[in-house]
């Protein structure tokens, strides 16, 4: 596949690009941070990478940087198959409770300028006559829960945006991706207690790029989420109030 990839530079957004350059697909690589994506991109390459592995100035805070970012990827790989999207930023209730910016800045990229930059990759994708937009989420917007009512509320809109766009796209070629994480072993959850179902970002990767290939509209990862949030979404409220999940 030609692969357009935001977010490729850590944790499981990395993890996934190793895989999809070790089976052989072309990608080029989004992100504001030209000197991490080049050191990426030569990781990437080593790794087999069909081509010479791209990279692209695109700034998740800044949406006029989308269109043409997405446009430039699109000319480097000769088309496009699929868009990636893991980019997000992530940040403790305490801490976004405390910090009023810091609440409107994750609030911002998790929900409206990712919404924006899947508007943008969405038009690319269909001018190509379809493919994959595959965009991490989170369980986190499952249910409004105490430990993440910001970063959940986010996350649940996006969400249900993707869930609609899958709706409306899916018959135009347009495979719509959502990806649900648990806990993942990464930098953004460095100095959490892990659950004992903390997933590793190299199994999640494998279980994401397989549901890409099946263009899976929902996957959970790891896959205990899925039945630990069914669990999750059917408690009463009244229990829900009472525990720390």
């Amino acid at each position: 596949m030609r692969v357009a990839f935001l977010g490729a530079t850590k944790g499981m957004g990395r993890a996934l690009a190793r895989q999809m350059a070790e089976r052989g697909d072309t990608i080029c690589l989004l992100g504001r941070n030209i000197v991490d994506l080049e050191r990426s991109a030569a990781d990437l390459s080593v790794r087999g990478a069909t081509d010479s592995v791209g990279s692209v100035a695109c700034d998740l805070e800044n949406p006029e940087t989308f269109a043409s970012a997405i446009e430039a990827a699109r000319e480097a790989l000769g088309g496009l198959d699929a868009v990636v999207v893991t980019a997000g930023v992530f940040a403790t209730q305490e801490e976004l409770e405390a910090d009023p910016a810091l609440a409107e800045r994750l609030l911002r990229i998790n929900f409206s300028n990712t919404v924006m930059f899947c508007e943008a990759a969405k038009k690319a994708l269909l001018e190509e006559g379809g493919g994959a937009l595959c965009v991490f989420s989170s369980v986190a917007g499952e249910r409004g829960r105490k430990p993440v009512i910001l970063y959940g509320a986010a996350k649940a809109g996006l969400t249900r945006y993707l869930e609609g766009l899958d709706h409306k796209h899916r018959a135009d070629g347009l495979r719509v991706v959502t990806v649900k994480p648990g806990f993942v072993k990464t930098s953004m959850t460095a100095g959490l207690d892990p659950p004992p179902f903390a997933g590793e970002p190299d199994a999640v990767a494998q279980r994401v790029l397989g549901a890409i290939d099946r263009g899976a509209p929902v996957v959970y990862a790891p896959a205990p989420w899925r039945l630990i949030m069914a669990v999750i979404r059917a408690l009463p409220r009244a229990i829900m109030r009472r525990i720390n999940f």
